[in-house]
């Protein structure tokens, strides 16, 4: 296939033979390139597998910025192979698919955003990692939902603040921290989709089950967790229970690992509102696959590329969401 029909794709739309052991190819591909494989935890449980590291959105981008590979393969959506580039301007990145967006990151166009931050002088600016490069270039501090309360509780309580994107998660740290941040008015499809009513279903069919959620998740599934916190948050509180069974809001790649680390133990993924779905998976997550990540690491592309000039602006609250996060052992 010529490079033109790649562009037009977003990836390199090539059969595989069927002969091919791809996880012995991959690894071949990893040694004669000196690539390392980044992979979230939303990634299929295959990907995830044969990746260097699997984490979350801050975990992902401190690995990417201390890595001495020459090509960095980001298995993950957009804005996280972009974060990578900006902090590794001189190394190629890498992302199987370029079609693995954001429903989030997508709910904050960078023209309207920056506007809004324009019609609010004297406000810091904090923006989640799940954006942009272009948000990120108007932004003060970046965060994760690992490290969004420490960061916020690390500016003065009378600190006038804009958060954006995602307004659920920004309502959980203004309840969490008495702050009164300002909002842009964002959200994430997936975390957006659970069904109260049927982890109510659940949590009466497994009564000895805990309920855990991502703070993405709207305020009355919430109300219904046991415990709140980040991907990485879930897993290690998960791992480290007394409790024997989970029903797990948030996308549902991270029971893989949950099962990975606890296979004693049972996860049952919290469903939409959609009936014929028993689980919450993000559809831009699961365009990555082990096909596309063969041919993306053999041909060496697709590429993300992030204009000089915002990526100037854009490294430096990803650095001092780093620095920040390294101050407080996280």
């Amino acid at each position: 296939m010529k490079r033109e029909e790649w562009l037009k794709t977003g990836f390199v739309n090539e059969p595989v033979d069927k002969n091919i052991d791809l996880k012995v190819a991959i690894d071949q591909l990893r040694k004669q390139k000196n690539v390392v494989i980044l992979a979230h935890y939303y990634q299929t449980g295959e990907i995830q597998d044969i990746a260097d590291y699997v984490g979350d959105s801050l975990a992902l981008a401190q690995w990417a910025a201390k890595t001495t590979a020459d090509i960095i393969v980001l298995c993950g959506v957009h804005f996280m192979g972009e974060t990578a580039k900006v902090l590794c301007p001189d190394k190629k990145v890498l992302i199987p698919d370029l079609n693995a967006g954001c429903s989030l990151a997508d709910s904050c166009p960078s023209d309207k955003f920056a506007q809004f931050v324009k019609e609010h002088p004297g406000y810091t600016v904090i923006s989640y990692v799940n954006t942009t490069a272009a948000v990120k270039a108007v932004t003060d501090v970046v965060v994760t939902s690992t490290n969004a309360r420490q960061i916020v509780e690390s500016f003065p309580e009378d600190e006038k603040i804009i958060f954006g994107p995602d307004r659920n998660l920004g309502n959980y740290i203004n309840s969490i921290t008495n702050r009164n941040m300002l909002l842009w008015d964002g959200a994430c499809h997936v975390h957006e989709q659970f069904s109260v009513e049927k982890i109510v279903e659940l949590k009466a069919e497994h009564p000895d089950a805990l309920t855990l959620a991502h703070p993405e998740c709207k305020s009355t599934v919430l109300k219904l967790a046991d415990h709140i916190g980040s991907t990485a948050a879930l897993l290690k509180f998960a791992t480290k229970s007394n409790a024997k069974a989970f029903i797990v809001a948030t996308e549902s790649g991270i029971l893989h690992e949950m099962q990975k680390q606890a296979p004693d133990k049972t996860f049952i993924p919290a469903p939409p509102n959609d009936s014929t779905c028993a689980c919450n998976e993000c559809s831009f997550m699961r365009l990555n696959t082990l096909e596309k990540l063969y041919n993306c690491m053999k041909y060496e592309f697709p590429e993300i590329t992030v204009d000089p000039e915002i990526a100037k602006e854009a490294v430096k609250p990803i650095r001092r969401m780093l620095d920040i996060s390294e101050k407080l052992g996280l």
